[in-house]
């Protein structure tokens, strides 16, 4: 696939997943399209083959070969399906001063300010009293309007937002109105077989290529759809004969930590990858040693408006190529040995790669990657595309960056 083509499938992918639910069902969608089948945990499992298993807001798929044995080693593409932002309190509806709002609190390390003044929506799964789930999502519903200047001249000078006062978003007047009724009738169910839910906000505004020559990408959720799309895209890429079983990993939850059932600290890689191997503990074991996992998050670009944020001698471009991160302290699990399959892969593949390292003073963040290999002993390796804005309602990618991902991956799965 060309340039155009992937980052205008990569703008769909981003459009048909405004939350991780929806990220999942998106992901099983193409899945089920290339010939995959569905599992279910419950059931005894026939794993030969190209499968696929999702739990709440999270799906691993896989490729096994059918030769494979218990000893196969895996080739595992890790990410996450979720993104920053506010979700949905109980007793959602809000009237105050003549405005209907709707409450919810902050999800994960959004930057709140770039959530003001947006048209957002309601998204994510309802539970109705019958234990059915019911993906919903309601279109442009929300906004949070943020004080005008004349009410607040020093606002330039320095914007503090209190997240519980400032961030609550309105969504009409008066008193007549329900964010469960809104949420209820997307859905095509009655309010009051509602008894639960997990729904988030997600910016509106559709992915956009912009710039010279259009080689610029803003949209929402990049961080980490551009590593979902990356990874689901290189394990539909023509099967090879590689001796190893392809996995993609995408979990739910890491932008709180990934302390849930779905999330990457969680069981389900493990509680897969165990059922995959068919052998004893022993015969896994082996498996894992001989195994290699890619943990793909977005990471930082170099802002041309603060360049002193990061290191004087790495400094990632954007349309450079995806990043390599390295962390002294092991908040990336990138060692020698990681970056020699990166750059292997990346040679394959004819894309370009650069590393990443944060500046002494600033604390980086982490990923699923030490998380992946505390828990399994695999070995792993961060990437991710560079991006500006990062954990904005709106990012921003060169083109170039996600098709390389793509491609990298992909000579990763081929047994590079």
């Amino acid at each position: 696939m060309d340039t155009a083509g992937h980052i205008a499938d990569f703008a769909d992918f981003i459009a048909a997943a405004p939350s991780s639910y929806h990220a999942a069902a998106e992901v099983a969608r193409r899945l089920d399209a290339a010939g995959f089948t569905e599992l279910r945990e419950a059931d005894a499992w026939e794993n030969a083959g190209r499968h696929y298993v999702r739990r709440d807001g999270a799906v691993i798929a896989w490729v096994k070969p059918a030769g494979a044995t218990a000893v196969t080693p895996f080739r595992i593409l890790g990410a996450h399906t979720d993104s920053p932002g506010f979700k949905l309190k109980p007793r959602p509806t809000i009237a105050a001063h003549g405005w209907l709002q709707a409450g919810v609190e902050v999800y994960g390390g959004p930057l709140l300010n770039s959530w003001l003044d947006r048209e957002l929506e309601l998204a994510g799964r309802l539970v109705t009293r019958d234990g059915a789930e019911h993906l919903v999502r309601t279109g442009p519903y929300l906004r949070i309007p943020q004080l005008a200047i004349h009410l607040d001249r020093a606002v330039n000078e320095g914007l503090t937002l209190d997240k519980q006062r400032h961030t609550v978003p309105v969504f009409g007047v008066g008193s007549v109105g329900d964010v469960l009724d809104r949420l209820a009738g997307a859905a095509g169910v009655r309010a009051a077989d509602v008894v639960g839910y997990d729904v988030l906000t997600a910016d509106t505004q559709p992915p956009r290529r912009f710039g010279q020559d259009e080689e610029l990408f803003a949209a929402g959720r990049m961080d980490n759809l551009s590593s979902v799309h990356a990874g689901l895209t290189a394990l539909l890429a023509p099967p090879q004969d590689a001796g190893h079983i392809s996995v993609l990993a995408a979990f739910d939850h890491e932008e709180l930590g990934s302390q849930s059932r779905s999330g990457a600290s969680g069981p389900f890689l493990d509680d897969v990858l165990t059922r995959l191997s068919v052998g004893s503990t022993e015969e896994r074991l082996r498996a894992y040693a001989g195994s290699w996992c890619v943990s793909a998050d977005a990471g930082h670009g170099v802002h041309p408006n603060y360049p002193e944020r990061h290191d004087p001698a790495n400094t990632p471009m954007l349309g450079a190529g995806p990043l390599l991160k390295i962390n002294a302290n092991q908040r990336y699990t990138t060692d020698a040995h990681g970056a020699a399959l990166w750059a292997r892969v990346s040679e394959q593949a004819g894309v370009p790669w650069q590393p990443f390292v944060s500046n002494n003073a600033i604390p980086c963040g982490s990923t699923i990657g030490p998380l992946t290999a505390t828990r399994l002993g695999i070995r792993t390796v961060d990437v991710g595309v560079p991006l500006l804005s990062m954990h904005s309602a709106r990012e921003l990618a060169h083109v170039a960056d996600p098709v390389a991902l793509a491609g990298a991956v992909a000579a990763f799965f081929a047994g590079v």
